[in-house]
C-alpha cells in the first residue's frame, strides 16, 4: 500500500459499497445517536466541504509597469482537502486497496466509536461510515492540505468506551492531548477491572476483565503505519540515517548473499538495494553465520560492522568499507576482533558528541557456559582498529536476563549515555530489551530494573534493534520480534518500529510493541 500517492482516491463506505461483513442497515450519512461533529469545540473548524478562498477574501491590487492600475485577480489558493487514513482494522474490499481516502474541504470525526455486532464504526462529518474489525477498534488519522483554521501540529483525541471508569470531575468521554499519545492494543488485568497503558503514562481503567475500549483520532500527525513494517525474517536490524534516507541491513545467516541492504524515507516503506557481500565477495576469513550487521558513516565513507564465523570456528567481528551507505563494500581482509578461545559477536559502533568512536560488542560466554559481558573500547579514527583496552559495560546480573545479554546499541540523550541491550534466550517469549545509563560511554552503567520492551499482545520475544533520532527530533526503536505462536519458526523475526519517549532521565516504551496503527515517524 502506498500511503503517499497523490492521485485522488475512490471514496467508498462500507455499507454503501457492500465491501465488508457486519455493516448495519443504516445509511452512510450517519448513525442514530452518533453525532458527526460533537466534542470539537476546542478547535475552530471550517464547515466541512466549504469553499476555500484567499485568506482575506479580497482581490489583490496590481500596478502596470507604467504605474497605472490594472485589474488582476488574486493568486488562486490551493484547494483545501483532507486525507483520511484508516487503522489496520479497517474493513475494506478488493476495489479499495489503499488505506486512505481524500476529500475536498475539512473532514472531522468526534472520536466516537460505535458498535455493530462484533465490529465497530466511526461516522465522519461528511457522512462516511468506515467499519473496523472488532469492538472499539477505531483508529483514524486526519491530515489537512491548504485548509485554514485547522490544527497544524499533531494532536491526539483519546476516546473511551462505555465501560470506562472516569473520575467524578471528568464528564467528557474523551481527552484531547498535544502530540501523539499511543497505545499498543493490549488490555491489562487489574483485579475485577482492566486498563490500557498509554504512552503518556495514563492508565485508563474499564469495568470488567479484558474490557479496554480506546479509540484514537490523530490530527495533523502525518498518517498511520502498522507493525510489522517488514513481514518476513529481518533479525538484528542495524539502521542508520545517512542524511537523505534510512539504511538497514539484517542478519542473513548462511544465505548465499550476505546482508541484504534496504533503504527507506520513513522507517516504514523499504526497498532493497543489493547486498553488503554478494556470494562471490564474502570475506575469505569467514565461513558462515553472517549476523547482526550495522552500516555507519566514518570519515568520508562508510563501514559495515558484522559478525561471522572464522575459519577456525570462532565467531568474530568483521569490518568492510564503502564509498556510500549502499556500497559497494570491500572487506578489510581480516577480522576486526578475533579471539581463538571465545566467540565475539553483535558489534555496535557509537560516535559520541565530540566525534570519538567506540566499538561495543558481546563476549559469547553463554555458548561455553560462562558469563556474557558486553564490552566497549575506543576505535581508531578510521573505525578499522581498536585503541587501548576494553572496558566491561554490563553483564547478565538481573534475574529476567537469564544466561546472557547481547545486541548492544548505544545513544546519547541530554548529556547521558544509554546502552540498549537484549537478554535471555532469543527463541523464546522471555527475550526482551533492557536499558542502562551512564555519564560516560565506557561506564559505569546503571541498569533499569525491568525490561523497557517485552512480549505483549501479538508479539513474542522482541529484541536486538537500533535506536535512533529522526530528523524531526523523535527517538524510534527498530527491532525484531516473533509473532505469538510462531516463536522459532513461522515468518521468522519480523521487523517492528515503535517510538521511544523520555521521562525522568529514562526512555519509555510502555505502549510497545504495538499491535494497532499509529502515526508514522
Amino acid at each position: 500500500m502506498n500511503r503517499h500517492r497523490l492521485a485522488s482516491a475512490t471514496f467508498l463506505t462500507c455499507c454503501a459499497c457492500a465491501l465488508c461483513a457486519g455493516c448495519s442497515d443504516e445509511t452512510s450519512t450517519g448513525a442514530p445517536g452518533v453525532p458527526s461533529d460533537a466534542g470539537d469545540a476546542d478547535v475552530s473548524w471550517p464547515e466541512a466541504g466549504a469553499d476555500v478562498t484567499h485568506p482575506d477574501g479580497a482581490v489583490q491590487d496590481a500596478k502596470s509597469d507604467d504605474g497605472g492600475g490594472v485589474d488582476a485577480p488574486s493568486e488562486a489558493a490551493a484547494p483545501c482537502k483532507t486525507r483520511v487514513t484508516y487503522g489496520s482494522a479497517w474493513m475494506h474490499g478488493p476495489n479499495h486497496p489503499e488505506d486512505w481516502d481524500e476529500a475536498a474541504g475539512v473532514l472531522t470525526w468526534d472520536g466516537v466509536c460505535g458498535f455493530d455486532g462484533a465490529n465497530s464504526f466511526a461516522v465522519l462529518s461528511n457522512g462516511w461510515k468506515p467499519f473496523f474489525s472488532g469492538r472499539g477498534a477505531c483508529v483514524i488519522a486526519l491530515d489537512y492540505e491548504s485548509c485554514p483554521g485547522v490544527p497544524t501540529t499533531c494532536q491526539t483525541r483519546v476516546s473511551y468506551g462505555p465501560a470506562w471508569m472516569p473520575a467524578p470531575n471528568h464528564p467528557e468521554t474523551y481527552d484531547d492531548i498535544a502530540g501523539p499519545v499511543l497505545w499498543n492494543g493490549v488490555c491489562h488485568a487489574d483485579g475485577a477491572s482492566s486498563y490500557a497503558a498509554l504512552s503518556n503514562g495514563w492508565d485508563p481503567h474499564f469495568t470488567g476483565s479484558d474490557s479496554c475500549d480506546v479509540s484514537l483520532r490523530f490530527t495533523s500527525c502525518g498518517g498511520l503505519y502498522a507493525n510489522p513494517v517488514i513481514d518476513s525474517d529481518c533479525a538484528d536490524p542495524g539502521v542508520v540515517y545517512d542524511g537523505t534516507q534510512y539504511v538497514m541491513a539484517c542478519t542473513s545467516g548462511n544465505a548465499a548473499d550476505a546482508f541484504l541492504i534496504r533503504v527507506s524515507p520513513d522507517l516504514v516503506h523499504w526497498q532493497s538495494k543489493g547486498h553488503v557481500f554478494p556470494s562471490s565477495e564474502k570475506p575469505a576469513w569467514a565461513k558462515s553465520d553472517f549476523w547482526a550487521p550495522e552500516i555507519h558513516a566514518v570519515g568520508s565513507g562508510y563501514v559495515a560492522y558484522f559478525t561471522a564465523r572464522h575459519q577456525d570456528g570462532q565467531l568474530s567481528i568483521g569490518a568492510a568499507t564503502a564509498p556510500s551507505a549502499v556500497g559497494p563494500f570491500a572487506d578489510i581482509g581480516h577480522p576486526l576482533l578475533h579471539d581463538a578461545g571465545m566467540g565475539l559477536i553483535d558489534a555496535n559502533m557509537y560516535r559520541d558528541p565530540n566525534g570519538k568512536r567506540y566499538l561495543i560488542w558481546k563476549e559469547d560466554g553463554n555458548a561455553v557456559g560462562k558469563p556474557t559481558p558486553i564490552h566497549g573500547q575506543e576505535l581508531a579514527a578510521d573505525g578499522l582498529s581498536v585503541v587501548g583496552s576494553p572496558s566491561t559495560l554490563i553483564t547478565n546480573d538481573i534475574g529476567w536476563e537469564g544466561s546472557l545479554v547481547e545486541g548492544p546499541w548505544m545513544i546519547d540523550h541530554d548529556g547521558q549515555y544509554y546502552l540498549f541491550y537484549s537478554a535471555n534466550f532469543y527463541a523464546s517469549s522471555s527475550y526482551a530489551i533492557g536499558v542502562a545509563r551512564s555519564s560516560s560511554p565506557l561506564g559505569p552503567f546503571v541498569k533499569a530494573s525491568a525490561p523497557i520492551l517485552s512480549s505483549a499482545g501479538q508479539w513474542a520475544g522482541p529484541g536486538h534493534g537500533s535506536v535512533l533520532d529522526t530528523p524531526a527530533g523523535e527517538t524510534w526503536h527498530v527491532y525484531h520480534s516473533w509473532k505469538q505462536g510462531q516463536v522459532g519458526g513461522g515468518a521468522g523475526r519480523v521487523l517492528l518500529i515503535d517510538r521511544v519517549f523520555w521521562s525522568g532521565g529514562w526512555p519509555s516504551m510502555r505502549a510497545a510493541p504495538s499491535g494497532i496503527s499509529l502515526p508514522v515517524p
